[in-house]
């Protein structure tokens, strides 16, 4: 074995005769063991925050969008339609009739969205899943609608309240003068499902099938807002977005989920470096009480330190002894940190001990990437912070 390594476990693992030495190394190995937990739970409470985040958004937007970059509608010719049929990693395609409306109920209004759907739009989100309350379209009952949670509570809304719709308006195109009292195309629908996620989106749309939607619009037959994509393999998505950006041409935008959710994916994404950084320096403060106890042994041990100095151990050998029980610290003390840190996140997966609301759960995520960087911050955390306290060990210091 290492003979730096060899005196380094000893001086570890044996209790010194000094007592304030080893309560000094024993609140150290406390500092690493609880920053380690610390900072595994915070990175898998964000990577389940995250993948919760992720999931909302599966709901409301699908994995590629195609509009137009010219005005708010097109038409849907043979060309596109091919393009999209002949693409292998496209497994379901809708149309979309989308366009901003009022909304009226009982003398309350609202602005909202409409937006009309295909029967298969279930294949490209998951928005049947987010539902809280009803059901999802069906294609063979007209007049139905489908809204999110915050538009039914501001309307005071309820689900197949009949004889009592709501009323969509959209204002009526066209120049010169416009009588008030039939300045809107407008339709009448039954509530059939609420919906729930983000607020934005709760607050966002009305959805009925497209029919409806293009009635209300007296839009064309193939006259379409947007073509909604689900892929085969959505972590593609940029490439195949590229793809079709190019078969498409410059007439119409491409984007994927993450471009359709730019700000969102920034602020989950600098949430989680931000919480790391500032757990990461809470770990670095602890790490001084690492280099006090290593200092400490290396006063306590000067006249070992001699004795092997005077039997040819090299000056830095001596200092490897200290630099590997500093290491050796914070790596058991790392272990037992991460052991009861994936218990704990276990166990908060398992039992709910920690929640948002009465029915959901704070959101944790295993991930081995997590462990990894754990592992990584602590362990070479633990050689700088060995490296500066054996730092203090030189010839004259020892021969003193």
């Amino acid at each position: 074995m290492n003979f730096s390594l060899y005196i380094a476990k000893r001086y570890l693992f044996t209790k010194t005769s000094n007592n304030a030495i080893n309560i000094i190394t024993i609140i150290a190995s406390f500092g690493v063991i609880v920053g380690s937990i610390a900072l595994f739970i915070i990175l898998s409470g964000f990577s389940g925050l995250r993948t919760f985040s992720y999931s909302l958004l599966d709901a409301s937007d699908p994995d590629i969008k195609i509009t137009t970059l010219k005005g708010k509608s097109f038409l849907l010719t043979d060309d596109i339609t091919k393009v999209l049929e002949n693409h292998p990693a496209i497994e379901a395609s809708s149309k979309v009739i989308e366009e901003r409306v009022f909304l009226e109920h009982n003398d309350k209004n609202e602005i909202a969205y409409i937006k009309g759907v295909q029967s298969n739009y279930t294949q490209i989100t998951s928005i049947d899943s987010s539902l809280t309350i009803g059901s999802w379209l069906d294609k063979n009952y007209l007049n139905t609608a489908v809204i999110g949670r915050a538009i039914a509570i501001k309307l005071s809304l309820g689900i197949r309240s009949f004889g009592d719709p709501l009323s969509i308006m959209v204002p009526k195109g066209g120049t010169g003068f416009i009588n008030p009292n039939s300045a809107f195309y407008q339709t009448d629908v039954q509530i059939v499902g609420l919906y729930s996620g983000t607020e934005d989106f709760e607050s966002k749309y009305v959805y009925v099938n497209l029919e409806e939607a293009r009635n209300l619009l007296r839009f064309k037959k193939n006259q379409i807002t947007s073509i909604e994509l689900k892929l085969t393999n959505a972590l593609e998505a940029d490439k195949i977005a590229k793809d079709l950006q190019k078969s498409l041409g410059d007439a119409f935008k491409v984007q994927t989920k993450e471009q359709l959710n730019e700000v969102f994916y920034k602020v989950i994404n600098t949430e989680n470096v931000v919480s790391y950084l500032i757990f990461t320096l809470i770990v670095i403060i602890a790490l001084f009480n690492v280099i006090g106890a290593i200092i400490m042994m290396i006063i306590d041990k000067k006249h070992n330190l001699k004795t092997l100095f005077n039997l040819g151990t090299s000056v830095k050998e001596i200092k490897r002894i200290f630099i590997f029980q500093g290491f050796l610290l914070t790596f058991f003390g790392m272990l037992i940190g991460l052991a009861m840190g994936i218990i704990l996140v276990f166990l908060q997966k398992q039992f709910s001990f920690f929640m948002i609301t009465e029915s959901l759960a704070y959101p944790v995520e295993f991930r081995f990437t997590n462990l990894i960087i754990v592992i990584l911050t602590i362990t070479t955390l633990g050689f700088i912070a060995a490296k500066i306290a054996s730092s203090r060990i030189s010839r004259e210091f020892i021969e003193k």
